[in-house]
């Protein structure tokens, strides 16, 4: 894999290939696409492109979330793949350090979601206008002494920001978090404390199940 461009952000690592596909894990900090400007055009896509020229975006991270990402690696792959993500056939579990101590060990967040259009790319709860979403969580630890709750996140539907808007809707907002955390809890970690570390899908050309984990460094 081609260096880092940006010395602060580590290289992207593959966790598993084929011809049709590749699955890596994109570091915090990196952009998935380009954006505007020509200081945000170090990116997954465009690191992966170097030697993988046939490489597609079919899903993103938000820049400060770290973890799995599929790219295909041609026409079918990317078709088939992006249905299966239309169709929510694709299962996804993060990993997420959250202010507060979790009173629930599980539940459902379950509250529409919308841009904050003054604020964007920040998101919100709308009762009247927001689109369906729907987040499961999960108590894996509490840290009672740092007053803090290790929490595994899987999303049912894919809103913009919606793990994060989802915790902190809760009253607990994952530490590092620049958009939805109190001062303090943005202060707790020099990075957002969210990972992808868990995908299952069907192979865009076989059909056969795929299942792969990538453990968080946090």
């Amino acid at each position: 894999m081609p260096c880092s461009t940006d010395p602060l952000t580590p290289s992207v690592s593959i966790i598993w290939q084929d011809a049709d596909l590749l699955v890596v894990n994109k570091p915090s900090g990196l952009l998935t696409v380009p954006g505007r400007g020509p200081d945000k055009q170090d990116c997954l896509i465009n690191r992966l492109l170097v030697d993988y020229p046939n490489s597609r975006i079919v899903h993103r991270l938000d820049q400060p979330t770290s973890g799995l990402v599929l790219v295909p690696q041609n026409h079918h792959a990317h078709k088939t793949l992006g249905k299966q993500f239309e169709q929510r056939q694709i299962s996804k579990r993060y990993l997420a350090v959250v202010g507060g101590l979790l009173e629930q060990d599980q539940g459902d967040i379950e509250l529409p979601l919308i841009c904050d259009w003054p604020n964007r790319p920040r998101q919100m709860v709308d009762f009247a206008n927001g689109k369906h979403a729907l987040t499961r969580y999960r108590v894996i630890a509490r840290d009672n002494e740092k007053r803090r709750t290790r929490v595994a996140l899987t999303p049912v539907t894919g809103r913009s920001h919606q793990l994060r808007v989802h915790m902190q809707a809760l009253g607990h907002p994952i530490l590092g978090d620049n958009f939805y955390a109190t001062q303090t809890l943005r202060d707790a970690s020099e990075r957002l404390l969210l990972h992808a570390e868990w995908i299952s899908f069907a192979h865009p050309v076989t059909g056969d199940t795929v299942s792969l984990e990538c453990p968080s460094e946090f």
